[in-house]
């Protein structure tokens, strides 16, 4: 490929990643051997973490295409960090084409196989459309849409990308947290839980509560974040952003492997309610010396009113769910984001907590009902060995049972992202997905624009 010698605005962003930059104009199409990434407006922190990690599958350079701008450098940034680090650098090389026909310089040039995206929500479903329009496959950060008229683009992109043969996928890293899948691998042993419970509205079956923060730390550093954040008309309300997690972990959990329908969703109630933040919080967390013109809508006593919080309450298959995201600015001293998660059985119940008296690690508790200890004890240290080895099990005071879970296993946030990148690798080689991936996606769509529509009525 030839070196073309970068105009000055391009020569900068290349000394932040230490890297050359290459003129796109002559760009050889992708070796079907590899896999080659086209970053598309990488505006959000998650554009980069997927480059965490290198994969043998991926070509070292990824190809970026985005407008200039302060996301733009935070992810050039971030990945010159990976680089440059001491422990398992990476070397990934960066070809960088800026300016405002971005997405048209993608689909002209189209140097790579694979575009991923991670930014500004209400823009994400036409990105997609039009990589999947132009036969390039999709790797996209949560949420793919934020309301119901993106459903329905995403319904007609998922025929397209059928059609074409390409793959349409989103990031869903939470099903990699241990706690998490050890829930559901107890779940399917009939004789510590029993069965799901159908539950009520005022009981539900499973109940998944996720508390976030707006300022953090992400791979060390304080985390900046666009002023566009925090508008709900571009990021989305919180009830279809951080939630699209917790529905999917709720299919996957209760209904593993199961090809669902959206005719299969009953919406019971929903809400949504605001965090407000003064001008100081968002200096801190965005870097803007005031709230830009496009927030003055949400602004009431000059506190930002961002409705990053809600609520749902639904039935999937006739069993109760509720789910509930909570941002608030910053968390106290010594802890972070948070999760909650209870499966209600017939003869046991599974809880995952994460609060101070599990150091703001998730933690999975088991409470027998019917369910002998033996039990518990045998689906443990056998059945669980295999897959799991060292877990073990301490009865605590309450009665419950914390299931002692290894310190390898607890990789952190941030090392999801390279788990289910490697999950998206597989599916690339296959040439297809399990049958059950597309329709679960939709019917998760389908819950957290509903609940939006139910939150809205109000």
């Amino acid at each position: 490929m030839k070196i073309f010698k970068p105009i000055l605005g391009i020569l900068l962003m290349s000394s932040i990643i230490g890297c050359e930059t290459k003129n796109l104009e002559n760009s050889t199409p992708p070796s079907e051997s590899k896999i080659k990434i086209m970053a598309l407006d990488p505006g959000h922190f998650h554009a980069g973490l997927i480059h965490k990690t290198m994969y043998p599958e991926i070509d070292s350079t990824i190809y970026v295409f985005a407008p200039e701008g302060p996301e733009l450098k935070d992810y050039l940034n971030r990945i010159a960090g990976y680089n440059e680090r001491n422990e398992n650098p990476t070397a990934w090389n960066i070809n960088l084409e800026i300016g405002p026909d971005y997405l048209d310089k993608m689909i002209k040039s189209k140097p790579g196989n694979v575009m991923m995206v991670a930014g500004k929500n209400d823009l994400k479903i036409d990105y997609i459309t039009a990589a999947i329009e132009n036969g390039i496959n999709v790797y996209a950060d949560k949420p793919l849409v934020i309301n119901s008229q993106g459903f329905k683009k995403l319904i007609n992109a998922f025929a397209s990308a059928k059609q074409k043969n390409l793959m349409l996928y989103d990031i869903m890293t939470e099903r990699y947290e241990i706690s998490t899948i050890l829930q559901r691998e107890l779940s399917l042993i009939p004789e510590v839980f029993g069965t799901l419970e159908d539950g009520t509205l005022e009981n539900p079956a499973i109940t998944k509560e996720s508390v976030h923060h707006f300022f953090k730390y992400v791979s060390g550093q304080a985390l900046i974040r666009p002023d566009w954040f925090f508008d709900v008309e571009q990021e989305g309300d919180g009830i279809v952003d951080v939630t699209t997690h917790l529905v999917d972990l709720i299919q996957w959990e209760v209904f593993p492997e199961e090809i669902l329908d959206t005719t299969q969703v009953q919406m019971l109630s929903a809400k949504r309610w605001a965090t407000e933040l003064d001008l100081n919080q968002f200096k801190e967390v965005t870097g803007k010396s005031e709230f830009p013109d496009f927030l003055q809508k949400d602004l009431k006593n000059d506190k930002l009113q961002v409705f990053s919080n809600g609520e749902m309450n639904y039935t999937l298959k006739g069993k109760h769910a509720k789910i509930s995201v909570i941002w608030n600015y910053q968390a106290p001293e010594g802890t972070g984001d948070t999760h909650y998660s209870m499966m209600r059985g017939t003869k046991a119940d599974l809880i995952i907590r994460q609060g101070k008296e599990e150091n703001y690690k998730p933690s999975l508790y088991v409470k027998l009902h019917e369910a002998q200890f033996e039990s518990l004890e045998k689906a443990i240290q056998q059945t669980l060995q295999s897959k799991f080895p060292g877990l073990t099990i301490t009865e605590q005071s309450s009665g419950e049972y914390l299931i002692n879970i290894p310190e390898s296993y607890h990789v952190g946030h941030e090392a999801h992202f390279a788990q289910v990148t490697e999950r998206f690798l597989e599916y690339m080689k296959a040439g297809k997905m399990p049958d059950w991936e597309v329709p679960n996606m939709i019917v998760k769509y389908f819950t957290t624009t509903q609940a939006l529509e139910k939150a809205m009525e109000k």
